[in-house]
């Protein structure tokens, strides 16, 4: 069984078309999602879970057919997308309180450990947290619960190199047994290189290439220019890849 399945996803704004995605992630797996502002991850990740109504396509959690099974697919799914914008003068340990009401297999156990890993002090107040701090307690909400799969949305955004390090050992940590899965788009295409399994690269809406990552990096290894004395990096391959779009 995947632990994603997404086929012919389609998605229509006034000036934006998220244009029939698909893509597979394995149970166990690590998928990288990439492309530049714009391009279409972040429709990705929200139709996936319905915060946004797709227009088109099919999509599976855990075997699970969505939306038609929600509320069963999101106990089972971990997700941070973006920072907190909202509560800024709550205390964290308030917002938890909130929080582990809607899944029925919350671990406190879990939760306290990772906020000891992360360093969180849950009597600050949002507004008291840096933007790095802000993920890293969204991710120990997400990592709380039992989940299978976790959609994580620029999970390395704001955190210092020693914590970007920790939270990507992490993510290997928790695909390692084959059980759990992960989707996560970034900027941080260096991230990518040390973790992922696979990647998916979206460009104006639609998916350009989806491989294995030494796959992946070979396909694009045309773009290499004759002085290039070293194999192209996916921030190499993101680089060539639009400049090429902006002089046709």
């Amino acid at each position: 069984m995947n632990a994603l399945t997404v086929a012919g996803l389609t998605k229509t704004y006034p000036s934006f078309t998220l244009d029939r995605v698909s893509f597979t992630l394995e149970r166990g797996r690590i998928m990288g999602l990439i492309g530049k502002n714009g391009a279409g991850k972040s429709t990705t990740l929200k139709s996936i879970l319905n915060l946004v109504s797709p227009d088109g396509g099919r999509i599976e959690l855990l075997g699970m057919p969505f939306p038609a099974q929600e509320t069963a697919c999101k106990q089972k799914t971990g997700v941070v997308l973006g920072g907190i914008d909202f509560f800024q003068h709550k205390r964290l340990e308030a917002i938890t309180a909130v929080t582990r009401r809607f899944y029925r297999e919350w671990d406190q156990g879990a939760y306290e450990r990772y906020l000891r890993e992360f360093g969180l002090d849950t009597r600050k107040r949002v507004s008291e947290l840096s933007a790095g701090m802000r993920v890293k307690y969204l991710i120990a909400l997400a990592l709380s619960h039992g989940a299978e799969l976790f959609l994580f949305d620029e999970p390395t955004s704001g955190l210092d190199p020693v914590s970007r390090d920790e939270l990507l050992e992490l993510f290997r940590a928790l695909a390692a047994d084959g059980s759990r899965s992960i989707l996560f788009s970034t900027h941080i295409t260096s991230d990518l290189e040390r973790c992922a399994d696979s990647i998916t690269y979206i460009k104006d809406g639609k998916v350009l290439a989806c491989a294995e990552k030494e796959a992946f990096l070979r396909s694009f290894q045309h773009l290499r220019a004759p002085e290039d004395t070293a194999p192209l990096t996916l921030e190499d391959i993101m680089i060539r890849t639009e400049r090429r779009t902006l002089h046709v």
